[in-house]
């Protein structure tokens, strides 16, 4: 499994970063690769627990679904339900730096379940991985 990590600081507390990491809903409005989503089950507390989404990965759009847990304001992982994907889990790492922002890293482990060339893993890495972590940013940052 292909396991690779996104950081940027974000000026904003943990805890804005939460709650815009919460929205599923919103995803396709500013998280750019992120074509479409449906909250099949929430949990107790409300928020998104088995969450599909549908990712344009540039060469194809990608189907998961994911089962998120939550560890409030500093912690969003999730595990690989069923999809397009053999498997997929992560996270979202959030740490208060001690001035108003947060570090926010995003951490993904991947298994496609087929092989593929350097250049789509290129693409998955830089443009569904970085672009998260801008778009989380952005959002924060212009809310």
């Amino acid at each position: 499994m292909k396991h690779a990590e996104q950081q940027t600081v974000v000026d904003g507390t943990p805890a804005e970063c939460f709650e815009a990491l919460l929205d599923y809903e919103s995803f396709p409005d500013w998280q750019r690769a992120v074509k479409s989503v449906d909250v099949l089950t929430r949990d107790r507390d409300g928020r998104g627990e088995e969450v599909a989404f549908e990712i344009d990965a540039k060469v194809r759009a990608i189907r998961y679904t994911l089962r998120y847990a939550y560890e409030p304001p500093h912690r969003v992982s999730w595990d690989y339900v069923e999809g397009d994907v053999k498997d997929v889990d992560g996270e979202f790492v959030l740490e208060d730096q001690g001035d108003g922002t947060t570090l926010a890293t995003y951490s993904l482990a991947l298994d496609p379940g087929v092989w593929l060339p350097g250049p789509i893993q290129k693409v998955l890495r830089d443009q569904v991985m970085k672009g998260s972590v801008e778009d989380l940013k952005k959002r924060v940052e212009t809310a």
